[in-house]
């Protein structure tokens, strides 16, 4: 793939985060997040436990860390370009596959292997964000909210594709399987877009060949980890919380008794929310170089996370989802832009591995763990009240970490 040298003017930075925000909506918004559209009839149909449902997004957080172990490596061989949508065709294949499967240890490896695929959609596009928005730096919040944003389009497609599909093979055996191809074929419309569009990033030739430091090294002389300790143990707890969300929401609607209806306006809303988000925060992302943003968006996460478990009432749910939708990725953006005021830029690329690696861990535990919680007394309610404790819990450990010596 061929991309342009020269630094691309206002508008078509924006059109380049727009199309970088499509690998955002196939990596997270359509390939995870659609999963708990999913669950209910899933397990309704094959007789899972909570537990075990909470596992398949376990499954998908362990392909998503070993992803992003190998990204650097992977980066330095094909580029970031390549990677990226790579990575996005992958997701598709697996995601397709996953129709094809009703056995547990089939499904779990199905997203396991769609996790691996989308670690290498989302770091590589969250690098090639990062380098978009060192272009426009006066807008470089705003093009990296853009960026994680993008998650949001795809939350909002499941949520107005999944349903639809759902109710037109209501009846058939394993009808949810329809709903995983038409995922897929989403995601591959997605991606042709994507391919298309990113020809024209600018510099990859030679940023590509840049970031030479990988998870591996993350922990050498070369990249102070121990600086970031405290917005890197914040983030992997705000991985375990929000996934618990994430994962178990629309379960717990339907458990209150939401209509089909109420669910897709719900999910629809609340990815809407995520697209405004790249607005909403990038003041805050540009502004503070600490852990200040990531506290903040995680405890607001804490209470989003809390409303539908103290009262079923709709305005509530509603409440929920949309402060959900408007923060929940701006954390993941405060990470990135956390290291890219405090790094330089030869060494984003190890940064933002380093703090995907924590953040996959925190969602190889959460999922799991909620569920687990979830089966209990408590039901799906104490599940997210745990979810909601951990995500508190993380804003207090960001608020500890302070910036890092200006970068030159």
């Amino acid at each position: 793939m061929h991309s342009s040298s020269a630094s691309p003017t206002p508008a078509q930075a924006l059109r380049l985060a727009l199309a970088l925000s499509l690998g955002a909506a196939v990596s997270l918004g359509i390939t995870r997040f659609s999963y708990g559209l999913l669950l209910p009839p899933m397990r309704a149909d094959l007789g899972w436990s909570y537990a075990l449902a909470g596992g398949m997004n376990t499954a998908n957080a362990a392909g998503y860390l070993f992803g992003a172990m190998l990204t650097p490596a992977l980066m330095r061989r094909f580029g970031a370009v390549r990677l990226l949508v790579g990575g996005a065709v992958a997701a598709s294949v697996f995601m397709a596959a996953s129709g094809f499967f009703s056995s547990a240890p089939a499904l779990l490896l199905q997203r396991l292997l769609a996790g691996v695929a989308s670690a290498w959609v989302f770091v590589s596009g969250g690098l090639l964000a990062a380098r978009l928005g060192a272009s426009q730096a006066s807008r470089s919040g705003f093009l990296l909210g853009l960026y994680y944003g993008g998650t949001g389009f795809g939350i909002t497609l499941s949520a107005l594709l999944v349903p639809a599909v759902l109710q037109a093979a209501a009846g058939v055996p394993q009808g949810w399987a329809w709903a995983w191809w038409a995922l897929a074929l989403a995601s591959v419309a997605a991606t042709a877009v994507l391919a298309i569009a990113v020809r024209a990033m600018p510099g990859e030739g030679a940023a590509a060949a840049a970031p030479a430091r990988g998870p591996a090294t993350a922990t050498s002389t070369d990249w102070p980890l121990r600086r970031f300790g405290w917005a890197l143990s914040g983030y992997a707890l705000f991985g375990a919380g929000y996934i618990g969300y994430m994962t178990f929401v629309i379960a717990l609607l339907r458990e209150q008794g939401a209509s089909p209806g109420d669910v897709t306006l719900f999910y629809a809303l609340l990815g809407v929310a995520c697209v405004a988000s790249s607005r909403l925060w990038a003041g805050l992302l540009d502004r503070y170089r600490g852990g200040g943003p990531q506290a903040l968006l995680n405890g607001l996460l804490g209470v989003a996370t809390l409303l539908p478990v103290l009262s079923p009432a709709w305005p509530v749910t509603m409440a929920s989802g949309l402060m959900f939708g408007a923060v929940f990725l701006s954390v993941v953006a405060s990470t990135t832009a956390l290291v890219r005021h405090n790094l330089p830029a030869s060494q984003w690329a190890a940064g933002i591995s380093a703090f995907t690696i924590v953040f996959a861990l925190g969602q190889i535990v959460g999922p799991t763990v909620t569920g687990w919680i979830s089966d209990g007394r408590g039901g799906l309610a104490g599940g997210l009240v745990a979810s909601a404790l951990t995500l508190w819990a993380g804003a207090l450990l960001a608020w500890r970490q302070r910036p890092g010596a200006p970068t030159s």
